[in-house]
């Protein structure tokens, strides 16, 4: 078995891995790590430039586009390794990047995930939206992260350089034991994509383990590869899937009030995009609502199983009040306004 697994998922990224790839070619030769690419049926040329450029990276064909949790869940299967690193095709790493976070995974045990500090490849100097510097949710299930709050971007002078717990991490480049993955179910196929690693983590954190952001290691995202920030689809599957993640998720004493409280955030949401004339939008979380209401019977059956594997539901990564009151009412627009120390 190898040690590492870097394993790229790839759906017609043909010049997304023409140009990052060989950052990760180059510092990530070390012994007993390879790196695969994980495709999810492309269309575009991309096996064939692999095969032509890159021998040594090793291809998992899959038949079609399962999509990002679905791709890595039935990739995965076929890759067998002591840890895997999900990395985002459009990633640039750095050199030094690997040996920090193998060495929080070998140091502890009980550590069964952690990510680098990650920036944006654009504006190089500021935190980037996908995971910064460690995510978080709110009472909520709002996501936001240390040096990104909505889409307020920190830059990085040197605030977050110290290792530490987050409730997430980032699904762009993730280190994670194979052997937690696969009992802790992979990732959610039906969340296709968007919060599927939200999800994991918290199972996760709710089995005992911990999560940990590295800052020794860095790397720079470029983000929006897939869909962009606007894009009414991935409205959708962030409103459906933070549905998704809550009912799978709370704790029984406060279910029934956090749904609740959220699908009255939700209708406000959709009322806002409706006066904005951002008609896409708003329809977008209509069918988001639609959809979790018609998966309700499936995700009893999931909130049932991780409600019998639950050995905590105290963590201290969660911010136990609202972040989009603190943002859009108080004024609240950086990590440091909040108070918050997890």
């Amino acid at each position: 078995m190898e040690k590492v697994a870097i394993a790229i998922l790839n759906w017609n990224g043909h010049e997304l891995l023409k140009k990052f790839l060989p950052s990760v070619v180059e510092y990530s030769d070390i012994n007993n790590v390879s790196i695969y690419v994980i495709d999810n049926g492309s269309t575009d040329g991309s096996i064939t430039f692999l095969k032509s450029y890159y021998p040594t990276v090793k291809i998992v064909l899959l038949a079609q586009n399962y999509g990002f949790a679905g791709g890595y869940n039935k990739g995965l299967e076929k890759i067998k390794a002591e840890y895997y690193v999900l990395l985002n095709s459009d990633v640039e790493v750095t050199k030094g990047w690997l040996e920090p976070m193998l060495e929080v995974l070998e140091n502890n045990k009980n550590i069964a995930v952690c990510q680098p500090k990650l920036k944006s490849y654009v504006n190089r100097d500021e935190f980037e939206y996908a995971g910064a510097a460690g995510g978080f949710i709110d009472k909520f299930g709002f996501a936001f992260c240390r040096g990104r709050l909505f889409n307020v971007f920190e830059k990085d002078v040197g605030q977050y350089n110290t290792k530490s717990d987050i409730f997430w991490a980032t699904g762009a480049c993730l280190f994670i034991r194979s052997e937690i993955y696969f009992n802790a179910g992979g990732l959610d196929n039906d969340f296709f994509a968007h919060m599927e690693e939200i999800d994991l983590c918290w199972r996760i954190l709710s089995r005992g383990y911990k999560i940990v952001y590295e800052p020794k290691s860095e790397v720079f995202h470029l983000g929006g590869a897939t869909l962009s920030k606007t894009n009414p689809h991935k409205t959708f599957l962030n409103f459906r899937n933070n549905l998704f993640l809550l009912y799978k998720n709370l704790p029984k004493h406060n279910f029934y009030q956090t749904i609740f409280a959220r699908l009255i955030l939700d209708g406000i949401a959709a009322i806002k995009f409706l006066l904005s004339f951002e008609f896409r939008n708003f329809c977008a979380v209509f069918t988001a609502h639609l959809q979790f209401y018609l998966s309700i019977s499936k995700l009893k059956s999931k909130r049932k199983n991780n409600l019998q594997l639950t050995t905590t539901n105290l963590h201290t990564t969660m911010y136990n009040k609202s972040i989009v009151a603190d943002f859009f009412y108080r004024g609240k627009k950086y990590f440091s306004d909040l108070h918050f120390n997890p």
